[in-house]
């Protein structure tokens, strides 16, 4: 086993390149993978309008063709929870971008419902890949007490990728069609995916963990990320000695994987529960349709804002303690909305809900894949990701079913509060890694006592010895 000290120093320059490079290829992987599930909600109105396109398509039928993109994504992440931690990050990034490119082609060639429908399943497997794999990589190249921040910036590719769908839907629509705007979902293909080729290494961590030690050292060199932690990870038996989803639900990590799941749950039926229902429910206080819809621009702009806001305090705090308060505030303020503020203090009131629903989602992802070590982070985010579409089904659900019996907004919100009170709960019993925390405090002594970088090649010119 490779001994901490002999470990190659780190370059912390060269580990911030790295960084940035594998923050932008994820982050740009998740925006399409935000603009494939959000560009079939643009094109609707054409399929339900001309049965030429793919056939006559009913609302009920509209309603499940929207569904197996999101069955796809559920299933291809928790498929991804079998293969991330054996077969390495960067060839599932890889396979994930070609696949869903591909897929994007083929359905935008489609000409029945049939095939539609079945290739809305295919795409979303390869887009529940990239977003399971997403927070296990960026985990094991973002620089310690970066790495909640760099996870917000990633994940905050999916909303961004709902926006472009929605603008270029608006601006693109009638003159290239359907067929085009899937079209320029496949571009990946053409664009990110040689840039990942070229950009994306595979995790020194992960090599590490699968006993490639030379293959890590070197990988180590060429990016700059520290192995230091990884070792002294395995060395102090802070790690199962098992791989995937049997490391995810051993007995160090079982109660935690089972409550991180229902964190993601909760967090997933609070954003797509009130992305769909909230400009509906807003009607019923007397908002007209254009002055409701503001609201929903406020509650995802104040998600992407105040999540990146809440990624940076939790690097310094901790994201478990961020996750439970942002899960509260979400809580407070869903429960404010049900009296008559004027228009300004709910947009506020949204604001900061918007940073307890899908803000508090992009801070478990980054808490999920900083809590497991590297034989088990890709299955344990790939747990969460999937387990938490459940939540994502469930949330518009619930707002139909509230509708339909003719229950009015106030329970709405008190229900959604409910749940956000829930997911505060659970979030506060997940335990401690306390084998983490002292190989952690072992990192840092171990580090201190490493030469830095310049030591390693002898003094500076013009010195007379090692910088102190």
């Amino acid at each position: 086993m490779t001994q901490p000290h002999t470990i190659i120093a780190e370059d912390p320059r060269k580990e911030a390149r790295t960084a940035n490079w594998v923050a932008a290829v994820v982050c740009m992987a998740l925006l399409f993978d935000g603009y494939d599930l959000t560009v079939y909600g643009t094109v609707l109105s054409t399929l339900l309008d001309d049965p030429s396109q793919i056939g006559e398509v009913t609302p009920a039928m509209a309603g499940a063709l929207g569904s197996y993109a999101l069955i796809g994504v559920l299933v291809g992440s928790l498929t991804c929870g079998f293969l991330g931690d054996h077969f390495g990050r960067r060839r599932l990034i890889l396979g994930g971008i070609a696949w869903f490119s591909i897929g994007m082609f083929i359905t935008a060639l489609t000409t029945s419902v049939a095939a539609f429908g079945t290739m809305r399943f295919l795409t979303g497997l390869g887009l529940g890949v990239i977003l399971a794999t997403a927070g296990a990589t960026i985990a094991e190249f973002a620089p310690a007490g970066r790495r909640n921040f760099y996870n917000a910036i990633v994940y905050s590719g999916i909303p961004a990728g709902g926006v472009t769908a929605a603008l270029l839907g608006i601006v693109l629509l009638e003159p290239l069609g359907w067929r085009g705007l899937f079209m320029l979902g496949a571009t990946p293909i053409l664009f990110l995916l040689p840039l990942a080729w070229f950009k994306l290494p595979e995790s020194p961590r992960w090599l590490l963990s699968r006993g490639r030690e030379e293959e890590a050292r070197a990988a180590a060199a060429r990016t700059g990320v520290p192995l230091v932690e990884e070792a002294v990870i395995q060395q102090a038996g802070a790690a199962p000695a098992k791989r995937g989803f049997a490391a995810a639900f051993s007995r160090q990590f079982l109660v935690a994987t089972v409550l991180l799941g229902f964190m993601s749950f909760s967090g997933l039926l609070l954003t797509y529960g009130l992305n769909t229902w909230l400009p509906r429910i807003m009607e019923g206080y007397g908002f007209g349709t254009n002055y409701s819809l503001s609201f929903l621009l406020i509650l995802n702009s104040g998600a992407v804002v105040g999540g990146l806001i809440a990624s940076g305090v939790a690097d310094r705090l901790g994201a478990q303690r961020i996750v439970a308060t942002t899960f509260v505030l979400a809580a407070i303020t869903l429960v404010l909305m049900t009296f008559r503020f004027p228009a300004p203090v709910l947009f506020l009131f949204i604001a900061v809900a918007g940073v307890g629903t899908l803000g508090t989602q992009v801070l478990i992802y980054g808490f999920s894949s900083n809590y497991y070590t590297t034989n088990a982070r890709a299955a344990g985010v790939s747990w969460v990701a999937g387990f938490g579409r459940i939540g994502g089904v469930m949330g518009p659900l619930i707002g139909g079913w509230l509708a339909a019996a003719g229950i009015g907004g106030a329970s709405a919100f008190y229900i959604f509060g409910g749940v956000a009170l829930f997911g505060a709960l659970v979030t506060v019993l997940v335990p401690r890694q306390r084998l983490l925390e002292q190989a952690e405090q072992r990192v840092e002594q171990v580090a201190a006592a490493q030469p830095r970088p310049e030591t390693l090649a002898g003094p500076p010119a013009g010195g007379t010895g090692p910088r102190a």
